[in-house]
């Protein structure tokens, strides 16, 4: 996976916007604006790729301190071409932080490339302070069969076309639909978010719920509950 990323990083912006008719801007836009931070906020983007939600947050937010994150140090290296003056290469099953480090932690189409996902929630619940907030955006399967039989094949056929445009391989971008096939539903990861340690879990549903965008709150409580 990671040498995946290294390949399809210089055009992974544009492969973005275009892939989505442009709706990724609007879709990110709404995960900064409906998020309610303290001044000067501490937020991890995690999974980072080029750095979109630190530089959203960072115009949100004034004197807003985002962190990128990611595994692939070529995505890295972009998004400090482009403005993002803090980003590491690091695990997300592992980060280097201690616990509580952060007000809030943003993570954009990150979560079905995790091999452990359950594990990734807990570790990013880990460094988040209590009261401190997890934002997500990620593809989901419409909880509709026959809708999510149209979706897997328009997202199919959109990754082959892009992938062979841009990398003249059409399997470069298939990786999208098959990670889905596998993945939680909006209203399962909505759950995971409450086991792990978090209230409330609030969504939205975009493409008849083929996108999903979770705000969660972790308890002020210290205690992390068992999964």
């Amino acid at each position: 996976m990671s040498a995946m990323f290294r390949t399809v990083a210089p055009s992974y912006d544009f492969f973005t916007r275009a892939f989505s008719y442009g709706m990724d801007r609007h879709w990110k836009r709404v995960c900064v604006e409906r998020a309610v931070l303290p001044e000067n906020p501490l937020v991890l983007d995690l999974a980072s790729g080029t750095g979109d939600f630190s530089r959203l947050i960072a115009r949100r937010y004034p004197g807003a301190r985002p962190l990128a994150v990611d595994l692939t140090e070529r995505m890295l290296q972009l998004a400090r071409a482009r403005g993002v003056s803090r980003a590491i290469c690091a695990d997300a099953e592992s980060l280097p932080f201690p616990d509580g480090s952060f007000d809030g932690v943003f993570i954009g189409y990150g979560l079905r490339n995790f091999r452990n996902l359950p594990a990734v929630v807990r570790e990013i619940e880990r460094v988040t302070r209590p009261g401190g907030l997890l934002v997500s955006l990620d593809f989901f399967l419409p909880a509709n069969r026959w809708l999510q039989r149209l979706y897997l094949g328009w997202l199919y056929a959109q990754g082959a076309f892009f992938g062979l445009l841009l990398h003249g391989q059409p399997r470069v971008y298939t990786y999208i639909p098959d990670s889905l096939r596998t993945f939680v539903s909006i209203d399962e990861f909505s759950s995971l978010l409450r086991r792990t340690g978090y209230r409330p879990v609030d969504t939205r549903r975009f493409l008849l719920g083929g996108i999903g965008l979770h705000w969660a709150t972790k308890e002020a409580s210290s205690e992390r509950p068992p999964l």
